[in-house]
């Protein structure tokens, strides 16, 4: 096939890009269809029993910041892909990717401040201006920086265990008490009065809704990247380093894919579940959940990760339907992810269905299959026809300073 604007395309990292944006869901859609807490502890809202148990435990184990951490991954790979194409055509890597970047943060902040609060692009756009540096270093020192940079995380996410131990050791302390009820509001379980305001603010109208959202969420980029952007970035060196060395090329003999994933789930596997039991036994008790799910999993999710993408590669199938589709997804992953943003959020805030609060823990994943159908069924015709995603075409036009043709046809690289 002729390469065109669109430039040569890698089919393992379309695919796996494509199985990342759709495994987000799995996680998102607590957050789109019900108060925070629920996200990271079931007991807060959405059910914590029987199925609604066994989806939360399912998630847990094998996906909860998994794909997430995919999808970082990948970011980092086409990095380092946007700037080997812009230095073999003479242009200057640093302009090309800057300029990116920075109308990331533009969409990012646009999609954190008007649509939804949990906005994954403007952490991605302010760690991607810092992974710029590292576009030179070797796979080696890519590896090593990554390890420090879980570290500085497991450090910063212990702080959370220590603040909470503090705030119930000290409840008559006003300053220790507001901490406990900010922690209470992201880990544990809200009184009622406040998980029903919370419902009855997002079945409003779409103004009030937002002014909240901006509200709470004004100075969030910044708090982000000290929050959760060293794992952001460690994430992005390591998908570098992956495409350094082929494995995320598709260039590792597949006995090599076999045993990451034997490591990465094996491992994976047995530790989630001991510490689900853990925090199950707790009765999802905040400082469990807190220790469970951000602190312990730190040096558990990178094996993980690894274990993921060398599944996907091992099963993708060139030319295969469910290949095509899903390569055709991550091609397209930026208009999806926010494309998600705003079904999910017209079917559950009150400008759209008003859903909010409504179905289970087990319910919202019709949901999440409806959203998949339509991702899977739309994506490969639309490629067929044009060059670009409708708003990676506006990224890139607004990133190169003028519009960019959106002829069809794209080279693939097995």
């Amino acid at each position: 096939m002729a390469t065109t604007a669109a430039g040569d395309r890698y089919l393992t990292l379309d695919t796996v890009r494509g199985v990342a944006v759709l495994g987000i869901l799995l996680l998102n859609i607590i957050a789109f269809s019900m108060p925070a807490p629920a996200y990271m502890n079931p007991a807060a809202y959405g059910g914590a029993q029987g199925a609604d148990l066994a989806v939360w435990l399912g998630n847990f184990i094998l996906f909860d910041s998994k794909m997430r951490g995919l999808f970082s991954f990948l970011f980092g790979a086409s990095t380092l892909l946007v700037i080997d194409r812009a230095t073999a055509k003479g242009e200057s890597p640093g302009r090309v990717h800057y300029a990116r970047m920075i109308w990331l943060l533009v969409f990012g902040l646009l999609h954190l401040w008007l649509v939804w609060w949990g906005d994954i692009l403007s952490n991605y756009a302010l760690m991607g201006m810092i992974a710029f540096f590292f576009r030179g270093a070797r796979i080696k020192t890519l590896l090593i920086v990554g390890c420090i940079l879980l570290g500085v995380q497991f450090l910063v996410a212990s702080s959370l265990v220590l603040v909470s131990g503090m705030a119930q050791a000290m409840p008559d302390s006003p300053e220790w008490r507001e901490a406990a009820l900010a922690l209470e509001r992201g880990f544990g379980q809200p009184p009622q009065q406040w998980l029903a305001e919370d419902v009855a603010l997002h079945r409003d109208g779409w103004w009030s809704l937002t002014t909240e959202q901006f509200r709470e969420t004004s100075f969030a980029p910044i708090a982000g990247v000290f929050q959760y952007g060293w794992e952001t970035l460690a994430y992005m060196l390591f998908g570098m380093a992956a495409f350094r060395n082929g494995m995320l090329a598709g260039r590792w003999e597949r006995r090599r894919y076999w045993r990451w994933v034997a490591i990465g789930f094996g491992i994976g596997i047995a530790a989630y579940g001991t510490l689900a039991l853990w925090i199950i036994g707790s009765g999802f008790e905040m400082t469990r959940v807190i220790a469970g799910t951000m602190v312990l999993t730190v040096p558990l999710r990178p094996l993980m990760i690894m274990g993921w993408a060398s599944l996907i590669i091992l099963l993708l199938r060139p030319g295969g339907l469910l290949t095509s589709r899903l390569a055709a997804a991550g091609r397209m992953a930026f208009t999806n992810y926010l494309a998600t943003s705003l079904i999910c959020t017209f079917i559950f805030y009150g400008w759209g269905l008003g859903w909010y609060g409504e179905l289970s823990r087990a319910e919202v994943y019709l949901v999440v299959f409806g959203v998949w159908a339509l991702i899977l069924l739309w994506s490969k015709p639309w490629l067929e026809r044009f060059a670009y995603g409708p708003l990676e075409w506006l990224w890139r036009s607004l990133a190169r300073g003028r519009p960019q043709t959106m002829a069809g046809g794209v080279l693939v690289k097995a």
